[in-house]
Protein backbone atom coordinates (compact mmCIF):
# COMPACT_ATOMS: atom_id res chain seq x y z
CA UNK A 1 0.00 0.00 0.00
CA UNK A 2 1.19 3.41 -1.02
CA UNK A 3 1.98 5.94 2.34
CA UNK A 4 -0.59 8.49 1.37
CA UNK A 5 0.99 10.70 4.97
CA UNK A 6 3.30 12.93 2.95
CA UNK A 7 0.65 14.23 0.04
CA UNK A 8 -1.48 14.46 3.74
CA UNK A 9 1.01 16.72 5.14
CA UNK A 10 1.51 18.79 1.80
CA UNK A 11 -2.74 18.98 1.66
CA UNK A 12 -2.37 20.66 5.30
CA UNK A 13 0.48 22.69 4.88
CA UNK A 14 -0.83 24.51 1.67
CA UNK A 15 -4.25 24.95 3.54
CA UNK A 16 -2.68 26.19 6.41
CA UNK A 17 -0.71 28.64 4.30
CA UNK A 18 -3.85 29.34 2.11
CA UNK A 19 -6.14 30.28 5.47
CA UNK A 20 -3.08 33.01 6.15
CA UNK A 21 -2.54 33.70 3.16
CA UNK A 22 -6.53 34.94 3.19
CA UNK A 23 -5.94 36.39 6.76
CA UNK A 24 -3.46 38.66 5.49
CA UNK A 25 -4.81 39.79 2.43
CA UNK A 26 -8.43 40.96 5.05
CA UNK A 27 -6.27 42.56 7.08
CA UNK A 28 -4.22 44.69 4.66
CA UNK A 29 -6.28 45.06 1.53
CA UNK A 30 -10.30 44.94 3.44
CA UNK A 31 -10.02 45.53 7.03
CA UNK A 32 -8.37 49.22 6.88
CA UNK A 33 -9.47 49.17 10.80
CA UNK A 34 -5.44 48.88 11.17
CA UNK A 35 -4.80 51.37 8.70
CA UNK A 36 -7.12 53.84 10.57
CA UNK A 37 -5.32 53.30 13.84
CA UNK A 38 -2.00 53.81 12.65
CA UNK A 39 -3.37 56.83 11.21
CA UNK A 40 -4.97 58.52 14.25
CA UNK A 41 -1.58 59.03 15.12
CA UNK A 42 -0.88 61.24 12.26
CA UNK A 43 -3.87 62.45 11.99
CA UNK A 44 -5.11 65.24 14.05
CA UNK A 45 -9.08 65.97 14.17
CA UNK A 46 -9.28 70.12 15.08
CA UNK A 47 -12.62 70.76 15.73
CA UNK A 48 -14.21 74.03 13.71
CA UNK A 49 -16.26 75.46 16.80
CA UNK A 50 -18.99 77.96 14.94
CA UNK A 51 -19.51 81.13 15.78
CA UNK A 52 -22.67 82.02 18.10
CA UNK A 53 -25.93 83.83 16.49
CA UNK A 54 -26.32 87.57 16.95
CA UNK A 55 -29.05 89.19 18.90
CA UNK A 56 -30.27 92.22 17.65
CA UNK A 57 -33.00 94.30 19.37
CA UNK A 58 -36.05 95.11 18.47
CA UNK A 59 -35.40 97.93 15.78
CA UNK A 60 -32.32 95.69 14.44
CA UNK A 61 -29.40 97.74 16.34
CA UNK A 62 -26.73 94.96 17.44
CA UNK A 63 -26.97 93.53 21.16
CA UNK A 64 -24.19 90.85 21.20
CA UNK A 65 -21.94 90.01 18.97
CA UNK A 66 -18.76 87.61 18.85
CA UNK A 67 -15.23 88.40 19.27
CA UNK A 68 -12.67 85.98 17.92
CA UNK A 69 -10.21 84.36 20.69
CA UNK A 70 -7.57 81.24 20.72
CA UNK A 71 -6.89 78.29 22.51
CA UNK A 72 -3.42 76.95 22.65
CA UNK A 73 -3.57 73.12 22.17
CA UNK A 74 -1.21 70.35 23.15
CA UNK A 75 -0.98 66.88 21.82
CA UNK A 76 1.08 65.45 24.64
CA UNK A 77 3.07 62.25 22.76
CA UNK A 78 4.78 65.01 20.38
CA UNK A 79 5.28 68.18 23.10
CA UNK A 80 9.07 68.51 24.90
CA UNK A 81 10.65 71.77 26.22
CA UNK A 82 14.15 72.07 26.46
CA UNK A 83 13.72 75.82 27.82
CA UNK A 84 11.07 75.81 29.84
CA UNK A 85 11.57 79.48 31.47
CA UNK A 86 11.59 80.75 27.94
CA UNK A 87 8.71 79.04 27.24
CA UNK A 88 6.48 80.62 29.85
CA UNK A 89 7.88 84.28 29.10
CA UNK A 90 6.81 83.55 25.63
CA UNK A 91 3.44 82.41 26.50
CA UNK A 92 2.84 83.90 29.26
CA UNK A 93 1.69 81.05 31.45
CA UNK A 94 2.91 80.22 35.12
CA UNK A 95 5.15 77.04 35.23
CA UNK A 96 2.39 75.20 38.13
CA UNK A 97 -0.65 75.79 35.40
CA UNK A 98 1.65 74.80 32.80
CA UNK A 99 2.20 71.44 35.00
CA UNK A 100 -1.24 71.23 35.66
CA UNK A 101 -2.61 71.65 32.02
CA UNK A 102 -0.27 69.11 30.65
CA UNK A 103 -0.59 66.73 33.51
CA UNK A 104 -4.23 66.63 32.54
CA UNK A 105 -3.96 66.87 29.04
CA UNK A 106 -2.12 63.15 29.34
CA UNK A 107 -4.34 62.00 31.76
CA UNK A 108 -7.16 62.43 28.91
CA UNK A 109 -5.13 61.06 25.89
CA UNK A 110 -1.24 60.48 24.69
CA UNK A 111 -2.50 61.50 20.84
CA UNK A 112 -5.51 63.44 21.04
CA UNK A 113 -5.09 67.36 21.66
CA UNK A 114 -5.96 69.18 24.98
CA UNK A 115 -5.98 72.89 25.66
CA UNK A 116 -3.00 73.73 27.09
CA UNK A 117 -3.78 78.11 27.71
CA UNK A 118 -7.58 79.22 26.85
CA UNK A 119 -9.11 82.31 25.39
CA UNK A 120 -6.27 84.03 24.53
CA UNK A 121 -6.57 87.19 23.15
CA UNK A 122 -5.92 88.62 18.92
CA UNK A 123 -3.28 90.78 20.22
CA UNK A 124 -1.51 88.20 22.63
CA UNK A 125 -2.38 85.42 19.64
CA UNK A 126 -0.10 88.18 17.17
CA UNK A 127 2.67 88.02 19.86
CA UNK A 128 3.06 84.40 19.69
CA UNK A 129 2.01 82.89 16.99
CA UNK A 130 5.66 83.15 15.10
CA UNK A 131 6.63 81.18 17.70
CA UNK A 132 4.98 77.73 17.40
CA UNK A 133 7.50 76.49 14.83
CA UNK A 134 9.15 75.78 17.31
CA UNK A 135 7.24 73.53 19.21
CA UNK A 136 6.27 70.39 18.60
CA UNK A 137 3.00 69.53 19.66
CA UNK A 138 1.21 73.01 19.61
CA UNK A 139 -1.44 74.55 17.54
CA UNK A 140 -3.74 76.66 17.66
CA UNK A 141 -7.45 76.60 17.28
CA UNK A 142 -10.31 79.60 17.16
CA UNK A 143 -13.15 79.77 19.14
CA UNK A 144 -15.67 83.12 20.19
CA UNK A 145 -16.67 84.78 23.15
CA UNK A 146 -19.51 87.38 23.26
CA UNK A 147 -19.12 91.06 23.32
CA UNK A 148 -21.53 93.97 23.80
CA UNK A 149 -21.33 97.46 22.12
CA UNK A 150 -23.48 98.64 24.91
CA UNK A 151 -22.99 97.49 28.19
CA UNK A 152 -26.89 96.87 29.28
CA UNK A 153 -29.37 94.48 29.35
CA UNK A 154 -27.18 91.73 31.08
CA UNK A 155 -29.21 90.30 33.00
CA UNK A 156 -31.94 89.88 30.17
CA UNK A 157 -29.04 88.96 27.68
CA UNK A 158 -27.21 86.63 30.31
CA UNK A 159 -24.18 85.12 29.26
CA UNK A 160 -21.95 82.06 28.61
CA UNK A 161 -18.93 80.07 29.87
CA UNK A 162 -17.01 76.80 30.18
CA UNK A 163 -19.89 73.72 30.61
CA UNK A 164 -19.70 72.21 33.93
CA UNK A 165 -18.96 68.14 34.31
CA UNK A 166 -22.48 68.26 35.98
CA UNK A 167 -24.35 69.53 32.45
CA UNK A 168 -21.70 67.30 30.55
CA UNK A 169 -23.12 64.38 32.45
CA UNK A 170 -26.76 65.66 31.11
CA UNK A 171 -26.16 66.31 27.81
CA UNK A 172 -28.10 63.32 26.16
CA UNK A 173 -27.36 65.07 22.62
CA UNK A 174 -23.45 64.33 23.04
CA UNK A 175 -23.06 67.83 21.13
CA UNK A 176 -20.62 68.90 23.82
CA UNK A 177 -17.46 68.24 24.54
CA UNK A 178 -14.81 69.11 27.78
CA UNK A 179 -13.94 73.03 27.33
CA UNK A 180 -17.07 73.76 25.56
CA UNK A 181 -19.22 77.12 25.69
CA UNK A 182 -22.46 76.87 26.61
CA UNK A 183 -25.04 79.64 27.79
CA UNK A 184 -25.35 79.31 30.78
CA UNK A 185 -28.86 82.49 31.99
CA UNK A 186 -30.77 84.48 30.00
CA UNK A 187 -31.64 84.52 26.44
CA UNK A 188 -28.29 82.86 25.93
CA UNK A 189 -29.22 79.56 27.96
CA UNK A 190 -32.98 79.64 27.07
CA UNK A 191 -31.82 79.88 23.32
CA UNK A 192 -29.15 77.76 23.35
CA UNK A 193 -30.01 75.57 20.82
CA UNK A 194 -31.04 78.20 18.57
CA UNK A 195 -27.73 80.36 19.09
CA UNK A 196 -24.80 78.02 19.18
CA UNK A 197 -24.54 76.74 15.66
CA UNK A 198 -23.69 73.04 14.45
CA UNK A 199 -19.88 71.82 14.83
CA UNK A 200 -17.33 71.32 12.11
CA UNK A 201 -14.24 69.63 11.78
CA UNK A 202 -10.74 69.41 10.14
CA UNK A 203 -8.15 66.76 9.96
CA UNK A 204 -4.73 67.25 9.36
CA UNK A 205 -1.62 65.65 8.38
CA UNK A 206 1.46 65.98 10.69
CA UNK A 207 5.15 64.02 10.88
CA UNK A 208 6.68 62.84 14.00
CA UNK A 209 7.51 66.68 14.94
CA UNK A 210 3.89 67.64 14.90
CA UNK A 211 4.62 69.66 11.97
CA UNK A 212 1.70 70.78 9.56
CA UNK A 213 1.87 68.10 6.79
CA UNK A 214 -1.45 69.61 4.87
CA UNK A 215 -5.15 68.40 4.78
CA UNK A 216 -5.85 64.64 5.20
CA UNK A 217 -6.87 62.68 1.95
CA UNK A 218 -7.45 66.17 0.74
CA UNK A 219 -9.76 66.99 3.10
CA UNK A 220 -12.93 64.21 2.14
CA UNK A 221 -13.91 64.00 5.33
CA UNK A 222 -13.80 67.96 6.64
CA UNK A 223 -16.97 69.44 7.67
CA UNK A 224 -18.02 72.95 8.00
CA UNK A 225 -18.94 74.18 10.62
CA UNK A 226 -22.67 76.53 10.93
CA UNK A 227 -22.71 79.76 12.15
CA UNK A 228 -25.84 79.80 14.92
CA UNK A 229 -29.13 81.34 14.39
CA UNK A 230 -29.93 85.44 15.21
CA UNK A 231 -32.18 86.43 16.75
CA UNK A 232 -34.22 89.60 17.30
CA UNK A 233 -35.44 90.83 20.69
CA UNK A 234 -37.90 92.30 22.28
CA UNK A 235 -35.83 94.67 23.72
CA UNK A 236 -35.59 98.08 22.73
CA UNK A 237 -31.95 99.23 23.21
CA UNK A 238 -32.27 102.76 23.42
CA UNK A 239 -35.62 102.22 26.22
CA UNK A 240 -33.44 99.89 28.37
CA UNK A 241 -30.64 102.07 28.35
CA UNK A 242 -32.44 105.06 29.95
CA UNK A 243 -34.01 102.98 32.36
CA UNK A 244 -30.15 101.35 33.65
CA UNK A 245 -29.12 104.99 33.69
CA UNK A 246 -32.25 106.24 36.41
CA UNK A 247 -31.82 103.04 37.99
CA UNK A 248 -28.05 103.33 38.86
CA UNK A 249 -27.48 103.48 42.11
CA UNK A 250 -30.70 101.94 43.24
CA UNK A 251 -32.29 98.49 44.40
CA UNK A 252 -35.13 97.00 42.37
CA UNK A 253 -36.67 96.14 39.02
CA UNK A 254 -38.36 97.78 35.75
CA UNK A 255 -39.97 95.71 33.27
CA UNK A 256 -41.82 97.40 30.24
CA UNK A 257 -44.19 95.31 28.28
CA UNK A 258 -46.20 95.84 24.68
CA UNK A 259 -49.88 94.95 26.13
CA UNK A 260 -50.50 93.81 22.68
CA UNK A 261 -48.14 91.49 21.81
CA UNK A 262 -46.60 90.57 25.32
CA UNK A 263 -43.52 91.94 23.85
CA UNK A 264 -40.66 92.96 26.54
CA UNK A 265 -39.41 96.50 25.99
CA UNK A 266 -37.53 96.74 28.88
CA UNK A 267 -36.06 94.61 31.57
CA UNK A 268 -33.74 95.72 34.18
CA UNK A 269 -32.80 94.97 37.44
CA UNK A 270 -30.67 96.69 40.13
CA UNK A 271 -27.78 96.70 40.72
CA UNK A 272 -26.71 95.38 37.13
CA UNK A 273 -23.42 94.80 35.50
CA UNK A 274 -21.37 95.16 32.72
CA UNK A 275 -22.10 92.36 30.69
CA UNK A 276 -18.53 92.64 29.36
CA UNK A 277 -17.03 91.35 32.76
CA UNK A 278 -18.30 87.68 32.46
CA UNK A 279 -16.49 87.34 29.02
CA UNK A 280 -12.93 86.03 27.81
CA UNK A 281 -10.12 84.62 30.23
CA UNK A 282 -11.12 87.12 33.48
CA UNK A 283 -14.47 85.43 33.48
CA UNK A 284 -13.98 83.08 36.23
CA UNK A 285 -12.19 86.18 38.75
CA UNK A 286 -15.13 88.54 37.63
CA UNK A 287 -17.96 85.88 38.59
CA UNK A 288 -16.54 85.15 41.79
CA UNK A 289 -15.96 89.20 42.19
CA UNK A 290 -19.55 89.99 41.25
CA UNK A 291 -21.34 86.77 43.25
CA UNK A 292 -19.27 88.16 46.67
CA UNK A 293 -20.89 91.36 46.81
CA UNK A 294 -23.33 91.94 49.24
CA UNK A 295 -25.52 94.10 46.59
CA UNK A 296 -26.00 90.78 44.99
CA UNK A 297 -26.05 92.01 41.18
CA UNK A 298 -26.44 88.55 39.74
CA UNK A 299 -29.75 88.01 40.83
CA UNK A 300 -31.89 88.53 38.26
CA UNK A 301 -34.71 90.65 40.27
CA UNK A 302 -37.98 91.02 37.94
CA UNK A 303 -38.32 87.15 37.62
CA UNK A 304 -36.74 86.04 41.42
CA UNK A 305 -37.79 88.92 43.65
CA UNK A 306 -40.50 88.65 45.58
CA UNK A 307 -42.73 91.26 47.01
CA UNK A 308 -46.71 91.96 48.54
CA UNK A 309 -48.30 93.49 45.74
CA UNK A 310 -49.32 96.61 48.14
CA UNK A 311 -51.94 98.56 46.93
CA UNK A 312 -51.98 97.69 43.66
CA UNK A 313 -53.35 94.18 43.93
CA UNK A 314 -56.80 96.39 44.87
CA UNK A 315 -57.89 96.22 41.39
CA UNK A 316 -57.86 93.03 40.88
CA UNK A 317 -59.74 92.85 43.53
CA UNK A 318 -62.20 95.38 42.22
CA UNK A 319 -62.26 93.32 38.31
CA UNK A 320 -63.77 90.04 40.62
CA UNK A 321 -65.92 91.28 42.71
CA UNK A 322 -67.83 93.26 39.55
CA UNK A 323 -67.57 90.16 37.52
CA UNK A 324 -68.48 87.82 40.47
CA UNK A 325 -71.64 90.55 40.96
CA UNK A 326 -70.46 91.21 44.14
CA UNK A 327 -69.17 94.84 43.87
CA UNK A 328 -71.09 97.64 41.03
CA UNK A 329 -70.08 101.00 40.82
CA UNK A 330 -72.18 102.44 42.80
CA UNK A 331 -71.06 99.70 45.58
CA UNK A 332 -70.03 102.55 49.06
CA UNK A 333 -68.49 101.62 52.01
CA UNK A 334 -67.49 104.53 54.55
CA UNK A 335 -64.05 105.04 55.31
CA UNK A 336 -63.74 102.94 58.46
CA UNK A 337 -60.77 103.81 59.98
CA UNK A 338 -61.08 101.32 62.76
CA UNK A 339 -60.85 98.20 60.24
CA UNK A 340 -57.65 99.42 58.64
CA UNK A 341 -55.35 101.94 58.94
CA UNK A 342 -55.88 104.94 55.63
CA UNK A 343 -55.13 108.53 54.72
CA UNK A 344 -57.14 111.15 54.76
CA UNK A 345 -59.59 111.41 51.92
CA UNK A 346 -63.21 112.21 51.35
CA UNK A 347 -65.87 109.64 52.69
CA UNK A 348 -67.68 107.27 52.02
CA UNK A 349 -66.76 106.49 48.65
CA UNK A 350 -68.47 104.67 45.93
CA UNK A 351 -65.73 101.88 43.78
CA UNK A 352 -64.37 104.75 41.63
CA UNK A 353 -63.74 106.75 44.41
CA UNK A 354 -61.45 103.94 46.05
CA UNK A 355 -59.70 103.26 43.46
CA UNK A 356 -58.96 106.79 43.13
CA UNK A 357 -58.18 107.14 46.47
CA UNK A 358 -56.99 104.09 47.42
CA UNK A 359 -59.27 103.76 50.38
CA UNK A 360 -58.15 100.41 52.46
CA UNK A 361 -61.27 100.44 54.50
CA UNK A 362 -63.21 99.85 51.89
CA UNK A 363 -61.38 96.74 50.61
CA UNK A 364 -61.79 95.33 53.94
CA UNK A 365 -65.27 95.60 53.57
CA UNK A 366 -65.77 94.32 50.04
CA UNK A 367 -63.21 91.40 50.43
CA UNK A 368 -65.31 89.93 53.50
CA UNK A 369 -68.46 90.50 50.91
CA UNK A 370 -65.92 88.66 48.80
CA UNK A 371 -64.87 85.82 50.70
CA UNK A 372 -68.08 85.36 53.44
CA UNK A 373 -70.98 84.27 51.30
CA UNK A 374 -72.79 82.77 54.03
CA UNK A 375 -72.62 79.44 51.76
CA UNK A 376 -72.23 77.57 55.15
CA UNK A 377 -73.39 78.46 58.80
CA UNK A 378 -69.96 77.83 60.08
CA UNK A 379 -67.97 81.01 60.08
CA UNK A 380 -64.24 79.09 59.63
CA UNK A 381 -66.11 76.82 56.99
CA UNK A 382 -67.30 79.58 54.80
CA UNK A 383 -64.18 81.57 55.15
CA UNK A 384 -62.15 78.35 53.50
CA UNK A 385 -64.94 77.70 50.78
CA UNK A 386 -65.09 81.75 49.92
CA UNK A 387 -60.69 81.86 50.01
CA UNK A 388 -60.76 79.04 47.47
CA UNK A 389 -62.87 80.04 45.52
CA UNK A 390 -61.44 83.40 45.31
CA UNK A 391 -58.14 82.03 44.76
CA UNK A 392 -58.90 80.49 41.37
CA UNK A 393 -60.22 83.40 40.45
CA UNK A 394 -56.89 85.57 41.37
CA UNK A 395 -54.53 82.47 39.67
CA UNK A 396 -55.94 83.33 36.24
CA UNK A 397 -54.40 86.72 36.76
CA UNK A 398 -51.00 85.07 35.99
CA UNK A 399 -50.39 85.15 39.69
CA UNK A 400 -49.19 82.25 41.66
CA UNK A 401 -46.77 80.05 39.50
CA UNK A 402 -44.39 81.31 37.00
CA UNK A 403 -46.12 82.81 33.71
CA UNK A 404 -43.45 80.73 31.76
CA UNK A 405 -41.37 83.80 30.28
CA UNK A 406 -38.12 82.31 28.08
CA UNK A 407 -36.06 82.48 30.96
CA UNK A 408 -34.96 79.76 33.35
CA UNK A 409 -35.21 80.43 36.87
CA UNK A 410 -38.92 82.52 37.16
CA UNK A 411 -40.22 82.35 40.14
CA UNK A 412 -44.21 82.71 40.37
CA UNK A 413 -44.95 83.73 43.78
CA UNK A 414 -47.69 82.92 45.89
CA UNK A 415 -51.48 83.36 46.73
CA UNK A 416 -52.22 81.36 50.22
CA UNK A 417 -54.77 78.64 50.17
CA UNK A 418 -56.78 76.99 52.60
CA UNK A 419 -54.18 73.80 53.21
CA UNK A 420 -51.62 76.99 53.91
CA UNK A 421 -53.47 78.38 56.88
CA UNK A 422 -54.55 75.20 58.15
CA UNK A 423 -51.18 74.41 58.34
CA UNK A 424 -50.20 77.39 60.22
CA UNK A 425 -53.60 77.97 62.60
CA UNK A 426 -54.67 74.52 62.20
CA UNK A 427 -58.16 73.47 60.34
CA UNK A 428 -60.94 75.14 61.88
CA UNK A 429 -58.89 78.02 63.70
CA UNK A 430 -58.75 80.71 61.39
CA UNK A 431 -61.11 83.00 59.70
CA UNK A 432 -61.79 86.56 57.93
CA UNK A 433 -60.62 88.60 60.89
CA UNK A 434 -57.12 86.33 59.93
CA UNK A 435 -56.47 87.17 56.78
CA UNK A 436 -57.79 90.49 55.82
CA UNK A 437 -54.94 91.91 55.25
CA UNK A 438 -55.19 90.08 52.00
CA UNK A 439 -58.11 92.12 50.99
CA UNK A 440 -55.08 95.41 50.13
CA UNK A 441 -51.95 93.82 48.70
CA UNK A 442 -50.10 92.42 51.69
CA UNK A 443 -49.87 89.59 54.36
CA UNK A 444 -48.83 86.22 52.49
CA UNK A 445 -49.37 87.69 49.06
CA UNK A 446 -45.79 87.67 47.04
CA UNK A 447 -45.82 88.50 43.27
CA UNK A 448 -42.47 89.47 40.91
CA UNK A 449 -42.04 92.20 39.64
CA UNK A 450 -42.37 90.68 36.10
CA UNK A 451 -46.13 89.90 37.49
CA UNK A 452 -46.82 93.36 38.12
CA UNK A 453 -46.04 94.60 34.75
CA UNK A 454 -48.06 91.58 33.27
CA UNK A 455 -50.76 92.85 35.34
CA UNK A 456 -50.69 96.13 33.95
CA UNK A 457 -50.77 94.53 30.69
CA UNK A 458 -53.68 93.26 31.56
CA UNK A 459 -55.24 96.42 32.30
CA UNK A 460 -54.27 97.72 29.21
CA UNK A 461 -55.92 95.39 27.40
CA UNK A 462 -59.35 94.66 29.30
CA UNK A 463 -58.99 91.31 30.26
CA UNK A 464 -56.12 89.97 28.28
CA UNK A 465 -52.36 89.18 27.89
CA UNK A 466 -49.61 87.11 26.35
CA UNK A 467 -47.21 85.47 28.10
CA UNK A 468 -44.15 87.99 28.06
CA UNK A 469 -41.42 87.07 26.18
CA UNK A 470 -37.71 88.81 24.95
CA UNK A 471 -37.81 86.90 21.67
CA UNK A 472 -39.46 88.72 18.64
CA UNK A 473 -38.12 86.84 15.54
CA UNK A 474 -35.70 84.16 14.18
CA UNK A 475 -33.31 84.96 11.58
CA UNK A 476 -35.81 87.83 10.98
CA UNK A 477 -39.00 85.06 10.83
CA UNK A 478 -41.11 86.05 13.47
CA UNK A 479 -43.39 82.64 12.71
CA UNK A 480 -40.76 80.86 14.38
CA UNK A 481 -40.70 82.15 17.63
CA UNK A 482 -42.35 79.46 20.52
CA UNK A 483 -46.04 79.60 20.08
CA UNK A 484 -47.01 79.56 23.29
CA UNK A 485 -45.66 83.29 22.90
CA UNK A 486 -48.61 83.85 21.12
CA UNK A 487 -51.41 82.25 22.70
CA UNK A 488 -53.56 84.88 24.16
CA UNK A 489 -54.75 84.56 27.77
CA UNK A 490 -58.11 85.59 29.52
CA UNK A 491 -58.63 86.11 32.76
CA UNK A 492 -62.26 85.19 33.07
CA UNK A 493 -63.58 89.12 33.80
CA UNK A 494 -65.52 90.88 30.93
CA UNK A 495 -64.14 93.54 28.66
CA UNK A 496 -66.96 96.06 30.45
CA UNK A 497 -65.81 95.94 33.10
CA UNK A 498 -62.34 97.32 32.70
CA UNK A 499 -64.03 100.96 31.60
CA UNK A 500 -64.48 102.24 35.02
CA UNK A 501 -61.30 100.23 36.06
CA UNK A 502 -59.26 102.43 33.69
CA UNK A 503 -60.82 105.63 34.07
CA UNK A 504 -60.30 105.52 37.58
CA UNK A 505 -56.57 104.68 37.55
CA UNK A 506 -56.56 107.69 34.98
CA UNK A 507 -57.56 109.89 37.56
CA UNK A 508 -56.15 108.17 40.13
CA UNK A 509 -52.37 109.68 39.04
CA UNK A 510 -53.61 112.90 40.00
CA UNK A 511 -54.43 112.01 43.28
CA UNK A 512 -51.15 109.49 44.53
CA UNK A 513 -48.73 109.97 41.56
CA UNK A 514 -48.96 114.03 40.84
CA UNK A 515 -45.69 113.46 39.13
CA UNK A 516 -46.69 111.31 36.93
CA UNK A 517 -48.60 113.25 34.94
CA UNK A 518 -47.39 113.53 31.46
CA UNK A 519 -48.71 116.63 29.29
CA UNK A 520 -50.27 115.52 26.26
CA UNK A 521 -50.19 111.56 27.13
CA UNK A 522 -53.31 110.47 29.07
CA UNK A 523 -51.79 108.05 31.32
CA UNK A 524 -53.25 105.55 33.59
CA UNK A 525 -51.36 103.69 36.57
CA UNK A 526 -51.32 103.14 40.76
CA UNK A 527 -49.19 103.41 43.07
CA UNK A 528 -48.49 100.96 45.65
CA UNK A 529 -46.13 100.85 48.86
CA UNK A 530 -44.75 97.04 49.50
CA UNK A 531 -44.15 96.45 53.44
CA UNK A 532 -40.94 95.85 54.57
CA UNK A 533 -40.00 94.94 57.63
CA UNK A 534 -36.35 95.32 57.35
CA UNK A 535 -36.24 99.00 56.52
CA UNK A 536 -37.70 101.33 54.70
CA UNK A 537 -40.80 100.12 52.76
CA UNK A 538 -40.59 99.24 48.86
CA UNK A 539 -42.04 102.14 46.22
CA UNK A 540 -44.14 100.51 43.55
CA UNK A 541 -45.97 101.85 40.56
CA UNK A 542 -47.77 100.24 37.44
CA UNK A 543 -48.81 101.95 34.76
CA UNK A 544 -49.83 101.82 31.39
CA UNK A 545 -50.02 104.45 28.07
CA UNK A 546 -51.49 105.85 26.29
CA UNK A 547 -54.92 104.96 27.91
CA UNK A 548 -57.16 104.83 24.93
CA UNK A 549 -54.55 102.71 23.16
CA UNK A 550 -51.81 100.92 25.13
CA UNK A 551 -48.28 100.91 23.45
CA UNK A 552 -46.53 100.27 26.53
CA UNK A 553 -47.34 98.72 30.26
CA UNK A 554 -44.50 98.89 33.30
CA UNK A 555 -43.88 98.05 36.43
CA UNK A 556 -41.39 99.75 38.91
CA UNK A 557 -40.16 98.82 41.96
CA UNK A 558 -37.21 100.41 44.20
CA UNK A 559 -36.83 99.02 47.07
CA UNK A 560 -36.28 101.25 50.72
CA UNK A 561 -37.46 104.28 48.67
CA UNK A 562 -41.02 104.73 50.65
CA UNK A 563 -44.16 105.94 48.90
CA UNK A 564 -44.94 104.55 45.39
CA UNK A 565 -45.81 107.85 44.16
CA UNK A 566 -41.88 109.62 44.53
CA UNK A 567 -39.80 107.05 43.27
CA UNK A 568 -41.25 104.12 41.06
CA UNK A 569 -44.04 106.69 39.99
CA UNK A 570 -41.41 109.02 38.89
CA UNK A 571 -39.16 106.41 37.11
CA UNK A 572 -41.87 105.14 35.15
CA UNK A 573 -43.22 108.25 34.36
CA UNK A 574 -39.87 108.64 32.52
CA UNK A 575 -39.67 105.64 30.85
CA UNK A 576 -43.35 105.70 29.00
CA UNK A 577 -42.00 109.41 27.74
CA UNK A 578 -38.49 108.24 26.60
CA UNK A 579 -40.75 105.75 24.80
CA UNK A 580 -43.29 106.99 23.15
CA UNK A 581 -41.77 110.74 22.24
CA UNK A 582 -38.37 109.25 21.97
CA UNK A 583 -37.31 111.69 24.18
CA UNK A 584 -37.56 113.13 27.97
CA UNK A 585 -38.64 116.84 28.26
CA UNK A 586 -39.29 116.60 32.38
CA UNK A 587 -35.30 117.37 33.09
CA UNK A 588 -35.99 118.47 36.52
CA UNK A 589 -38.54 115.09 37.01
CA UNK A 590 -35.35 113.19 35.43
CA UNK A 591 -32.87 114.90 37.76
CA UNK A 592 -34.92 114.30 40.97
CA UNK A 593 -34.61 110.27 39.94
CA UNK A 594 -31.09 110.47 39.53
CA UNK A 595 -30.34 111.92 42.62
CA UNK A 596 -32.34 109.29 44.55
CA UNK A 597 -33.65 111.37 47.62
CA UNK A 598 -36.81 109.67 47.72
CA UNK A 599 -37.35 109.64 51.93
CA UNK A 600 -38.08 112.88 53.27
Amino acid sequence: MTDKRPQIIIIVIFLVGFVLLAKLFSIQVLDDSFTKKAERNAVQRIVDHPYRGLIYDRNGKLLVYNNPIFDLMVVPKEFALEDTTRFLEIFKIEKEELEERYEAARKYSWVKPSILKKQISTTDFAKIQDYLIDYPGLFITTRSVRSYPEPIGSHALGYIGEISGRALERDTTDYYKQGDYVGLSGMERYYESLLRGVKGAKYKMVNVRGIDKGPFKDGIYDTASVEGLNITSTLDMDLQKYGEMLMQGKTGSVVAIEPKTGEILSMISAPFYNPNDLTGADFGKNYQALNSLPTKPLFNRPIMAMYPPGSIFKIVQSLIGLQEGILFPETTFACNRSLVACHNHPSPVNLFGAIRNSCNPYYHQAFRRMINQEVSSNTYKDTEIGLTAWKEKVEKFGLGSALGMDMSGELGGSIPSSQYYDKVYGEGRWKYSTIYSLSIGQGELQVTPLQMANLAAIFANKGYYYTPHLIKAVNGDPDEIPAKFRERHNVGVDAKHFDLIQDAMAEAIYGTAARAVIDDIVLAGKTGTAQNPHGEDHSVFIAFAPKDDPKIAIAVYVENAGWGGRAAASTASLMIEKYLRGEVLREGLQEYVLAGDFIY
